[in-house]
């Protein structure tokens, strides 16, 4: 029973990646805390073979809800399958690649199509409007930080400027284009660390922490990261809608730029005002604590499984109208 409203709690299996990049654990143990979670990490050979693994380990008539939360190219492979688990939500990171040029343009689309009574939980609220527009049950939870791992140790910030993460990915190709026109006209260090402790430290020494998510359309778990170590989180900025939805608001709790040129105007004019850099910075702080935090953001994805699905078809249904339209 849910210990505030009385309500049986909703039975949930839940799917996730075993071999993740990013450490998702906190937002797992938010959605456990709030349900009747079965919480399973698959490994590569389950989720390629997801109609075995379910053969064999579930049964579904004992969850209300089965959630996915898995690689996608693996998910696209198996709709025939897909098509058949009930009380189906899907959690995507990274639907925002679905509006972007890349290999995955227009295929989460494609894909849900093919499950239209699945709910998709989307971590871009713009994403997730534009879902809906095409006509799918779409909720968003934006991305947020481990709590547990990331926090602001009050450290001298002798990094006056940074991007940590990855650029190699094609979809981070505007990425790259933007930190080489940041870096043509400013001293940044951009830099990889491990996860852990190494990154941690390495944010709580920065001042001011460069978000260069040129073109993705949503923002990703490192501005979250910066802002709960205590950087000034310098964001490129992702349109009103994202700002809105996130309370992001412009040299108040955060500063957000369309190029590089604004970007270096902003930092002058910080750099002229310390006491404003580090406002913007205690604010986006509080932010993130407030609303950002993985169990909070966990506790909201629970709540996005409560609300009855759209009615699944008949078993058999779907096939039959691929026949007949010669999908």
């Amino acid at each position: 029973m849910d210990p505030m409203s009385g309500a049986p709690r909703l039975r949930v299996l839940l799917l996730v990646q075993k071999e993740q990049r990013v450490i998702l654990d906190r937002l797992y143990d938010g959605i456990v805390a709030h349900t009747d979670c079965d919480l399973r990490w698959l490994g590569g050979e389950d989720q390629a073979n997801l109609r075995r693994y379910f053969r064999r380990k579930v049964r579904v008539e004992d969850y209300d809800r089965i959630v996915f939360f898995l690689r996608f190219k693996q998910e696209i492979r198996q709709v025939s399958f897909i098509r058949t688990v009930p009380n189906l939500v899907i959690l995507e990171h990274d639907a925002c690649q679905n509006y972007f040029p890349g290999k995955y343009q227009g295929k989460f689309s494609r894909h849900y199509a093919q499950l239209p009574w699945a709910r998709v939980i989307s971590s871009g609220f713009t994403v997730s409007q534009r879902l809906r527009g095409e006509g799918f049950d779409a909720v968003f939870v934006p991305k947020g930080y481990d709590q547990a791992m990331l926090r602001n140790l009050g450290l001298a910030r002798d990094i006056e400027l940074a991007f940590v993460g990855s650029t190699k990915s094609s979809v981070y190709t505007g990425r790259r284009r933007m930190l080489d026109e940041i870096a043509a006209r400013e001293q940044i260090l951009i830099t990889r660390t491990a996860s852990g402790e190494e990154y941690l430290r390495t944010l709580n020494r920065i001042r001011f922490f460069v978000s260069a998510d040129a073109g993705i359309g949503e923002y990703m778990i490192k501005n979250f990261e910066a802002m709960a170590c205590g950087c000034v989180l310098c964001a490129n900025d992702q349109g009103a809608g994202e700002n809105a939805a996130l309370g992001f608001r412009d040299m108040e709790n955060v500063v957000l730029y369309r190029d590089a040129v604004e970007l270096s105007a902003k930092l002058a004019a910080l750099r002229a005002d310390p006491a404003l850099a580090d406002r913007i910075a205690a604010a986006g702080q509080a932010l993130a604590e407030q609303e950002y935090r993985f169990d909070r953001l966990g506790e909201k994805i629970a709540h996005a499984l409560v609300p009855p699905l759209r009615e699944h078809p008949p078993l058999g249904w779907v096939e039959r109208l691929r026949q007949r339209v010669g999908i």
